[in-house]
């Protein structure tokens, strides 16, 4: 009887020692994946006394590695910055948008917070808790933090500071991608050679060495160029293969008269005409100052765009701008189109660039069209790429202090004044009113050129666009803004404390990501760490370094690289 039982069992054992068995040995394709890298070991120092530009790129690549990005096999990487885009600022464009579609405004999406992939970045310059632009983006363009007001130099160097520049440049990615023969671009609505644009090709101790009248003599004489000759005479490739923008003043000879305003002239002292010498670097290339021109540009060959003397127009005043300038949609369609006939791949900057300056001045209106611009631009970008080999990364720089407060009801139009409750028993049917029983809108600014008291331009009380400040007076209490349009696009919403430009937010950013490596795009991450997602996403980048021996022995670019090995 036992034997018949076990006889009985053998089947039952042997199929499960067969099933035990497959699950326990691996298929051929499960033997073939790459094995995931180790975790970067990351010194422990003091900060920010223990702080260099080599700890910080190895402490960037610590935090793709350990979210996957070294899984993405991307052929292209377009990097979308909103300049000064908080977190407020997408949700107030979001809703701006909906209700331009007859929506409440609440329930719609721009086209980034479809992507799957969401993180935040922590902004802050090496030697400033509230950062500038041209630290962040150094952060973001060579995968080191640095600190404020310099381009793609390590943190060493203090601003200004020529001779220590020459000591700490860094490479950025874009300029990794020209040597190595991929695709770049840059594109902006700021002048090219402003913070943004300007870290992704040159090096300054100075964000506004734009040009040769504004660098100190003792800066020439230690053997620094200004911005705008740099991007013209770079050592990488050949540089950009677009660069759209403004400021074409920059690039101009002083005794050059504007093609487009007969009261402006070039801003070089130099004599040199930098448009020309572009033109002889890139015989096949095309040159362009305006829309009629750039529509007719051919599809193909370097391009340079230079549309305004200094910064484009903001989306709202583009139509009326009297040559005509392409929106950045159209821009980045450009771009694109040129770029992907490179067969290896290309890199490429977007920034919508005034969203930034739009704060600055205290103008919420053209702060959030220009947003809504830039989710026209990332649109556009998502229709002509796959996101099979291209990864798109939308984020900003640094935040604003444009405040989102009341509780407006639900479809209050964004830029009016509160219906609904303040805490204060208001009826939602009327306006919400502060404790001296006044009108209020919800967007507001925590300091700005928007504060009421009188000015040397205007009277007390709300301020109207363009309001460049001087000679502020304390105000008297907050104006009655029962009968103001405060949805006109030149209304300025109020401002606590008055200053003449409004600053810049401390505050995270919002990251939104898809394609090959978009994964990594998670969590809590330092701004730099976005430099690093992009090159172990992208094989055809990380290969040029592990070459350089600048990789670990899992093939993840761990060590800084230095500009001698790879500029000509």
């Amino acid at each position: 009887m036992r034997l018949r039982t076990s006889l009985r069992l053998l089947p039952l054992v042997s199929a499960s020692v067969a099933i035990l068995g497959l699950i326990a040995t691996p298929s051929a394709d499960a033997r073939k994946a790459p094995k995931a890298p180790s975790a970067i070991e990351v010194p422990q120092i003091a900060h920010p006394q223990g702080e260099t530009p080599a700890w910080w790129f190895r402490a960037g690549a610590a935090q793709a590695v350990e979210r996957g990005a070294m899984q993405g096999q991307a052929k292209n990487v377009i990097l979308f910055v909103g300049d000064g885009m908080s977190l407020p600022t997408v949700a107030a464009a979001r809703i701006l948008e909906g209700q331009r579609k007859g929506q409440p405004g609440e329930e719609n999406m721009l086209s980034w917070e479809r992507f799957p992939h969401t993180a935040l970045s922590k902004t802050y310059n090496t030697d400033s808790q509230t950062p500038d632009s041209a630290g962040t983006m150094t952060a973001m363009a060579t995968g080191v933090k640095t600190r404020a007001g310099v381009l793609s130099i390590g943190q060493d160097a203090a601003r200004g500071d020529c001779a220590g520049a020459l000591r700490t440049p860094l490479v950025s990615l874009w300029q990794l991608a020209a040597e190595t023969g991929l695709a770049t671009g840059v594109v902006t609505t700021t002048r090219v050679t402003h913070a943004t644009p300007g870290a992704t090709f040159t090096h300054s101790p100075d964000r506004n060495w734009e040009n040769d009248e504004e660098m100190p003599r003792t800066a020439h004489e230690a053997g620094c160029r200004d911005i705008a000759r740099q991007f013209v005479e770079t050592p990488y490739g050949r540089g950009p293969d677009v660069l759209m923008g403004g400021g074409r003043a920059n690039f101009m000879p002083a005794t050059q008269r504007d093609p487009e305003y007969d009261d402006k002239v070039g801003q070089r002292l130099d004599g040199r005409d930098l448009v020309a010498e572009w033109k002889q670097r890139h015989p096949g290339g095309t040159y362009v100052w305006n829309a009629k021109q750039f529509a007719e540009a051919p599809a193909e060959g370097p391009l340079l765009a230079l549309f305004e003397p200094s910064h484009m127009q903001f989306e709202h005043d583009r139509p009326k701008d009297r040559a005509g300038e392409p929106s950045l949609a159209e821009m980045t369609r450009s771009a694109i189109t040129r770029l992907q006939r490179n067969r290896e791949g290309y890199v490429l900057l977007i920034e919508g660039g005034r969203i930034d300056h739009a704060h600055h001045y205290g103008n919420a209106y053209r702060a959030l069209t220009d947003t809504i611009a830039l989710s026209e631009a990332v649109a556009a970008a998502t229709e002509m790429t796959s996101a099979d080999d291209t990864l798109i990364l939308v984020t900003a720089d640094h935040a604003h202090t444009m405040t989102f407060a009341g509780y407006p009801v639900r479809g209050n139009p964004i830029l009016g004044k509160v219906r609904g409750s303040s805490g204060e028993g208001n009826d939602s049917s009327g306006y919400a009113t502060d404790a001296t029983g006044l009108p209020y809108t919800t967007l507001g600014y925590a300091n700005g050129p928007g504060y009421v008291g009188a000015t040397d331009q205007q009277p007390e009380g709300p301020k109207t666009f363009l309001h460049e400040v001087s000679g502020y007076q304390a105000a008297s209490g907050r104006p009655n803004l029962a009968d103001v349009d405060t949805e006109h696009p030149d209304y300025m919403q109020e401002s606590t404390v008055p200053m003449s430009n409004e600053s810049h937010g401390g505050d995270d950013v919002g990251i939104w990501a898809r394609g090959p490596g978009a994964h990594a795009v998670r969590g809590s991450l330092e701004q730099n760490a976005i430099y690093h997602i992009f090159l172990q996403s992208m094989p055809a980048l990380r290969k040029p370094l592990c070459a350089r021996k600048l990789c670990n022995a899992d093939g993840v670019p761990v060590e800084l690289p230095r500009p001698e090995m790879f500029a000509k």
